[in-house]
């Protein structure tokens, strides 16, 4: 099956590569590729695998399933390489959390070679997971079941949504075990090596032109190949020239021209990109600047995360500590990481010119692809009116005052009726309370995090001696602790009755300011069915119904460390089709139903069974994403 793929490996012909083949981590300096070897795993077997990804490299579903199968975990675990590939591991820096780390490269991730597809595009194949590299630092390279599940699944998810992506191929799972801790809190465990294969044009990233970095006057890091500006040339000839030849062609005798295009063209793609992440609800959780694609890909699934309950200060990642990362920010995040791109560019690309692009451009676009995306699903599609950045502003200050559930809010939207009728109204009222939270809900999400006795020396220490304060905390945490607690304290004497009692009249006054602006849709056409048909059929394919929620993914996860590999495969069908009306391609075959029945029940047996458009349960608020 996988003899019909044929590789040409164009980045490693035209970009530097190490000549050591020493895998122990090390500086690799001079090159921005390293030759390194998959490392083998005991018994590798597939958990799933996404057909519409592998498509993309002429792989398609005929055969016997389980030779396809066999065939995948053998050479997509890295125990076998297949003809053509040249296995190599990435050089590339960062800004993380804001400071510049030095040399990080692709420590648990291995180049394969590109494959040139049917329909002519080139696609780089890489495994996440496949074992040590110069890059793994203090870390084996290795990735495991429950993270390589959830990069797996988000990757597609986030394609059928029509988000700019890397594509994942496979999910390969072992015996081999590492340990590890995962709420760095003192209690490893074991857990089963697996890896999953990655697909897109590219894997380079802003960091990847950060190896050029002179000493940071913060860190007194610095990148491993300072002074190559050879290397810098070479790359931006081989990125224009492979994955923007229109910008190449356009301005091939005029190289500055042609740099300040590119970058013109990278930052207007991010910031439609992160417009597309804030209108699903999506948060990426590690936004430095090594998880930037250069081609403007979402990319590396870490500890994201798709916003439930509607909170603009939402923060998907645990550690991080000072929401440097929340929902909101992500915006301003992109936008500094393009700062940081713009400076390591330079002297290709004077920094006076790219400052200029990137406040010429960036804002602009993004509220303008954000907007015309809020229009969509709000079903504004005649006019587009000045009055509608309010509207939408006051639909999320609605949601926010209610609790309101992101995703399920906005796909009920399309069933709310312009007509005046009391009933109607009513029973849409009733629809949108049932996904606003509850009381219960509204007092797991306020509890206060901080021991009193701890809140209390802060706040002592803050007065007292600043300096150390502002060593060990910060002025926001401890206001946004103080406001929980009032919050929770006004929590304890809200009745169920007077909650909902706000809820509707929120909603009502809300809902009467988007009747009147679809009114003003009516008033502008001629025909209102075809006008409505539209509408609603705008709206569905822009609202999803199913997104990959936390409680969605762990309870794929939590089934597939018991054996059953069924709920992944089905949760993968789901978000194949995030718009559609029902659930019934979720359904898998009726064998391997059977075969994994006695796993299934184990596995979901601390867990009732919800429809996974469902508003997440109460045991989800206690997940914890590191």
């Amino acid at each position: 099956w996988l003899s019909a793929l044929r590789f040409d490996n164009l980045a490693l012909r035209s970009l530097p590569v190490d000549p050591s083949e020493d895998c122990s981590p090390r500086a690799v300096s001079g090159a921005c590729f390293a030759r390194v070897r998959p490392v083998p795993l005991r018994n590798p077997r597939l958990v799933a695998m996404s057909q519409p990804a592998l498509a993309l490299l002429g792989l398609e579903a005929g055969g016997p399933e389980a030779e396809r199968e066999a065939e995948a975990a053998l050479y997509f675990s890295g125990n076998r390489l297949l003809p053509g590939s040249e296995p190599a591991a990435h050089c590339y820096c960062g800004h993380q959390f804001g400071s510049f780390a030095g040399q990080l490269g692709d420590g648990a991730a291995i180049y394969l070679g590109e494959v040139c597809g049917p329909s002519g595009a080139r696609w780089e194949l890489q495994l996440k997971g496949a074992g040590i590299t110069p890059f793994s630092r203090q870390a084996d390279g290795r990735k495991v079941l429950r993270s390589s599940i959830r990069e797996f699944l988000c990757s597609e998810a986030m394609f059928h949504l029509g988000i700019p992506t890397t594509r994942a191929g496979t999910c390969v799972t072992s015996d081999s075990e590492v340990v590890r801790d995962i709420f760095y809190d003192g209690n490893p465990k074991k857990e089963r090596c697996t890896v999953v294969l990655r697909i897109a044009s590219t894997f380079i990233r802003f960091g990847s032109f950060e190896i050029f970095k002179p000493p940071d006057e913060y860190t007194g890091r610095k990148g491993p190949s300072v002074n190559r500006n050879d290397i810098r040339i070479q790359m931006l000839d081989y990125v224009i020239g492979t994955f923007y030849p229109e910008i190449q062609e356009a301005h091939a005798d005029n190289r500055t021209q042609r740099n300040a295009a590119f970058f013109r063209e990278i930052t207007k793609r991010t910031a439609r990109l992160v417009a597309e992440w804030q209108c699903v609800g999506f948060c990426h959780g590690v936004l430095n600047t090594d998880n930037m694609s250069i081609v403007g890909l979402t990319i590396d699934y870490g500890p994201f995360g798709f916003m439930d309950r509607y909170d603009p200060e939402h923060i998907c990642n645990g550690s991080d500590n000072t929401g440097r990362y929340a929902y909101n920010k992500q915006p301003e995040i992109c936008k500094w990481n393009l700062g940081k791109l713009a400076e390591a560019l330079v002297p290709e690309l004077p920094l006076e010119i790219s400052e200029l692009i990137l406040e010429e451009e960036y804002d602009a676009e993004f509220e303008k692809h954000y907007l015309q995306k809020m229009r969509k699903k709000l079903g504004l599609i005649h006019l587009e009116l000045e009055e509608d950045s309010k509207l939408v502003s006051e639909l999320l200050e609605t949601m926010h005052l209610t609790g309101g559930d992101f995703t399920n809010i906005f796909y009920l939207l399309s069933s709310f009726s312009v007509d005046t009728d009391p009933s109607r109204l009513e029973d849409f009222l009733e629809k949108l309370m049932s996904q606003c939270a509850s009381v219960e809900e509204l007092r797991v999400a306020f509890k206060p995090q901080m021991d009193p006795r701890q809140l209390s020396m802060m706040l002592m220490l803050a007065q007292s001696n600043p300096q150390l304060f502002a060593l060990i905390g910060t002025k926001a945490n401890i206001n946004k602790e103080l406001e929980r607690i009032e919050q929770f304290s006004k929590l304890q004497q809200l009745t169920a009755a007077d909650l909902l009692s706000r809820n509707k009249r929120h909603w009502t006054e809300w809902l009467e300011k988007y009747r009147a602006r679809l009114q003003k849709e009516i008033e502008s056409i001629g025909d209102v069915d075809d006008w409505n048909t539209r509408r609603v059929k705008v709206m569905n394919s822009n609202n999803p119904k199913y997104v990959l929620r936390n409680y969605i993914a762990q309870n794929a996860i939590e089934a597939a460390e018991n054996g059953d590999f069924s709920e992944v495969r089905k949760v993968l069908k789901l978000l194949e089709n995030p718009f559609q009306e029902t659930e019934d391609s979720t359904e898998v075959d009726a064998k391997e139903e059977e075969a994994t029945s006695t796993s299934a029940a184990c596995a979901q047996a601390t867990r009732s069974r919800l429809p996974y458009c469902s508003k997440p349960p109460l045991w989800a608020s206690e997940l914890c994403v590191t």
